[in-house]
């Protein structure tokens, strides 16, 4: 029978193991030997390196095979297929010494020839050294061990490889050829109950239970400990190295206690373990704490005396959520914040283990767990039975940092019209002080409810406070993190760069819906790049952001202006001076309601850290209010010394104020100082100011006009569904998204250098500004002002992505620099220091926008001969001699203007050119 073939064959087995196989001492079978009938269990998980490990089920040899049922995999069952495969062979297979033996070794010319692919005759291997072969075979009986080892424990060899070594099988050069900490490894891997451990499929059946209910479960949890562990072990990377082993040697070589795991690679290798963890972070994080401090401790063996647990951190939750868009549907479930730390609270212990002493027997009761949300009280004791009186045990008691932090949304994602919104958040354990006041941080965290008894007590019904519970903190430590760019986005930023004309373009792109003031909107584009900050030796920092003054008449569009940089820069803080006080720009100390500490608030500087402040009405603010952001302006810094708290804040941020003359109206006539109530050390403080005058010129008068018009048409609903027709239109910009993009990445990845060769260049225009300076009793210069030019020139390069300054970036540094002190100046004084610097004002200037200056100044000349010898009429045409327009660029330096009347800027403003005649004629009216 089929059971007694198999007895047969199970004592046959046990014989066989007993008998000694005769071996080389290379480890090789002597040639004669019969190698045994089966193999037993150890030596048929002798797989090398290259073969899939073994699979160890719970099969066991000295159990009775006759009993049905035992078979729990499908290896043993097919063992058990062998086995009887063996014992019928045996019964009824071919008789070798039968009739017709003989012809068995008869010649046959047909199967005793070898197939010659198969010979390798060539003789180019030599025959191998006896004692060389026993060293081979030696290594490959080690490497055969090692990965029967790895195998019997379960561990993947690629966690446990060593940084150090280079040799794929040197790495376990222990005792006995495994490494020390295999054991403990082994030990973790083991199921703790294996009648409760549940498949995959089967933990994916929640059956009626919420999510939170199922994991709590005994069996739920063990198979969760089980899928969580084997996805640190085994999740390697794309070359095949173990990622959380990495990670997990790096947290042991910095003494941490946080162990990093990508969402993204648990949704990849454990999909059901992400979504237990998006829905039931709570009793999923205390199931994989446990987990990543078994692997820990299995690395490091002693690292429970450094740290008392591991905290897993999740990090890269695909979904992101708002402040003002957390509602009940978020709550107890994990959530992907970002926003601004406005307020921050010190750090204090908090209960995590609480013992308590029996004051009658003094028995110690405990420990135990303390909640976030309500407090842990005793009232009987075990061992004496009695109701008290109980007293903490603070020797035993464990304790936890604790912080909270008020996070605020980001001031450029508030909708229009609208409060920020903010929320508390609570950091624990190594996460306290890792964002200050005017960070811009991200939070992935459990939005979690807690009874606030203030509310209930104001509203008379239960009401219930928020919190979001941190567990992962990311600070954005620059300005480049909130905008993720794509593939397609850098191919387009890198093409544009390659425009040589990319400048122009960018300039004409900063709000295009207004006309003219080129002059300002190269200020602006200049100051959104900004130059580099240098760190000295880690003593001096000389600050890279460009400070822009823009003061004017009204109607010249300059809250207009900051609006747009307001829309077009990725951070930025508007604000008011008839509505910011010292405190609400720079910080302000208030007392806690709940804690009644004294804690820290930024303002508007503090806000805008590594972005742009604007500041509307600057000559609203008083002067005390205007004094507190000297500091801040050159240092980037805030000094707080109040209530006790003496503390520093950053402030790294461009500031763009506009302002309006005193009296409504600038007056050339007088200097600047006399024009604005601005003291010298603020107006030193800005490395560009920008005169706005509303000038009466009837060309320009009719180019604004209908450009006004047009702009209007353009923005028409049904203008799209209308014939387009002579609509002038700005078509070499840069559309608002690109441009935005283009700017981040030219702040994150390129950081210009400025060769000493321009520094003499540099040097004789100080010397000739201060002297002019002296002169004239207007705009101070200062030293300053040659950071000033070194930072606009630095822009300037970083506008074309070059890593280093040219020559071109010079002469516009100079020129945007010597723009705002010659408009700075009384009209007579103007002229001449136009005239005296007309190098260094029309080099590498658009020859475009000079020339058509030119044309209009001799159109308006013409204009103004003509109303005097005709009061009372304006002409239809009005003509200009082409050879004196020509010899008037010619002294700029413009010798060929064949270009300028071809392009749409004559064409569009109604000029003609007759070379025949050699005439320019504008035509101002239209006759019926």
């Amino acid at each position: 029978s089929n059971a007694h073939n198999r007895k047969r064959q199970a004592e046959a087995h046990s014989d066989d193991e007993g008998d000694n196989v005769p071996a080389t001492p290379g480890g090789g079978l002597v040639f004669g030997s019969s190698p045994p009938r089966r193999a037993t269990t150890s030596s048929r998980l002798q797989l090398p390196p290259s073969s899939p490990p073994a699979f160890l089920g719970d099969y066991d040899e000295d159990e009775d095979m006759d009993q049905p049922g035992r078979l729990e995999d499908a290896e043993d069952a097919e063992a058990e297929g062998e086995l009887l495969a063996l014992d019928d062979s045996d019964d009824e297979g071919e008789d070798l010494f039968g009739p017709g033996m003989d012809r068995d070794y008869q010649r046959n010319a047909t199967l005793d020839t070898y197939d010659p692919a198969l010979l390798d005759d060539d003789g180019e291997y030599a025959a191998m050294d006896p004692a060389e072969r026993a060293r081979v075979e030696a290594r490959l009986r080690r490497r055969d061990g090692e990965a029967a080892a790895a195998a019997t424990s379960r561990i993947p060899l690629a966690f446990m490889q060593d940084e150090d070594d280079d040799d794929l099988w040197g790495r376990r050069k222990r005792a006995g050829g495994q490494s020390k900490h295999a054991h403990l490894l082994a030990a973790a891997t083991a199921a703790v109950d294996t009648e409760r451990v549940l498949t995959l499929d089967e933990l994916r059946d929640t059956r009626g239970m919420s999510v939170a209910a199922w994991v709590s479960e005994a069996a739920p949890r063990q198979t969760i400990a089980r899928e969580f562990r084997r996805f640190l072990l085994s999740y390697t990377d794309d070359h095949g190295a173990s990622v959380y082993g990495e990670r997990i040697r790096q947290l042991g070589a910095a003494n941490g206690e946080s162990l990093e795991v990508s969402y993204a690679h648990l949704a990849r290798a454990r999909p059901v373990l992400a979504f237990f963890l998006a829905n039931a972070p709570r009793e999923m994080l205390s199931i994989m704490d446990d987990v990543a401090m078994d692997a820990v401790l299995a690395m490091f063996p002693g690292y429970a005396r450094i740290r008392g647990a591991i905290s897993v951190r999740v990090q890269g939750l695909p979904t992101t959520c708002s402040l003002r868009d957390l509602r009940q549907a978020q709550l107890n479930s994990l959530v992907r914040v970002s926003g601004v730390v406005s307020r921050r609270t010190g750090v204090f212990p908090q209960l995590k283990f609480i013992k308590f002493d029996c004051g009658k027997c003094g028995a110690v009761l405990g420990p135990f767990a303390q909640g976030a949300a309500t407090e842990v009280r005793v009232s009987l004791c075990v061992a004496c039975q009695a109701r008290g009186p109980f007293t903490v045990n603070s020797e035993q008691t464990v304790y936890r940092n604790y912080q909270r932090l008020t996070l605020q949304e980001t001031p450029g994602s508030v909708p229009a019209g609208r409060l920020p919104r903010h929320r508390e958040v609570v950091l624990l354990a190594d996460l306290i002080d890792c964002a200050r006041p005017g960070d811009e941080i991200e939070i992935t965290g459990i939005y979690a409810h807690a009874p606030d008894a203030t509310a209930v007590a104001r509203h008379g019904f239960p009401v219930f406070a928020t919190v979001i519970e941190a567990n992962h903190v990311a600070r954005r430590a620059d300005e480049f993190a909130a905008v993720r760019l794509t593939e397609d986005d850098r191919r387009a930023i890198r093409a544009l760069a390659r425009d040589e004309h990319v400048g122009r373009r960018i300039v004409r792109s900063i709000a295009p819906s207004i006309y003219g003031h080129e002059q300002i909107k190269t200020a602006l584009a200049l100051a959104l790049f900004g130059g580099v900050a240098k760190d000295i030796g880690g003593k001096l920092r000389t600050r890279g952001d460009i400070n822009v003054l823009l003061l004017g008449d009204p109607g010249t569009a300059k809250s207009q202006l900051l609006k747009f940089v307001e829309s077009t820069t990725h951070r930025a803080v508007f604000t008011t001076g008839q509505g910011a006080s010292a405190v609400g720009l720079t910080a302000s100390v208030r007392k806690d309601p709940v804690t009644r500490e004294w804690t820290l608030e930024g303002g508007a500087l503090v806000l805008a850290d590594r972005g742009v402040c604007l500041i509307d009405e600057f000559d609203k603010m008083n002067d005390a209010d205007r004094t507190s952001i000297h500091e801040a302006m050159e240092q980037q810094s805030i000094s707080i010394s109040k209530a006790g708290i003496v503390t520093t804040l950053h402030a790294r941020c461009a500031v763009i104020a506009a302002a309006n003359p005193i009296g409504g109206r600038y007056r050339p006539q007088l200097p600047f100082s006399q024009n604005v109530e601005l003291t010298e050390p603020i107006l030193s403080r800005f490395d560009v100011l920008c005169v706005v005058r509303d000038e009466v010129d009837p060309v320009k008068d009719e180019l604004l006009a209908r450009f006004v018009v047009q702009s209007h048409t353009r923005s028409h609903p049904l203008f799209a569904a209308q014939p387009q027709e002579e609509v002038e239109e700005v078509t070499d910009g840069i559309p608002q998204d690109l441009l935005r993009k283009y700017i981040m990445y030219a702040r994150e990845t390129v950081s210009p250098r400025i060769s000493d060769r321009f520094s003499d260049r540099i040097a004789h225009l100080y010397a000739e500004l201060r002297r002019e300076s002296l002169a004239t009793a207007s705009v101070p210069i200062t030293v300053r002002h040659i950071e000033s030019m070194v930072r606009l020139a630095e822009a300037h390069a970083r506008m074309h992505l070059r890593d280093y300054v040219r020559n071109d970036d010079i002469e516009v540094a100079i020129r945007v620099a010597l723009e705002g002190f010659i408009s700075a100046q009384k009209i007579s004084v103007m002229r001449a220091l136009r005239r005296k610097f007309s190098k260094y004002l029309y080099a590498r200037r658009d020859h475009f926008e000079l020339l058509y200056y030119l044309l209009g100044r001799l159109v308006q000349e013409r204009l103004t001969f003509y109303a005097l010898k005709y009061p009372g009429s304006l002409p239809e045409q009005v003509e200009i001699s082409k050879s004196d327009f020509e010899a008037q660029a010619a002294a700029f330096g413009v010798n060929d203007c064949a270009d300028f009347y071809a392009s749409p800027l004559v064409t569009q403003q109604m000029f003609t050119v007759d070379a025949q005649r050699n005439v320019i004629s504008k035509r101002l009216q239209t006759t019926e």
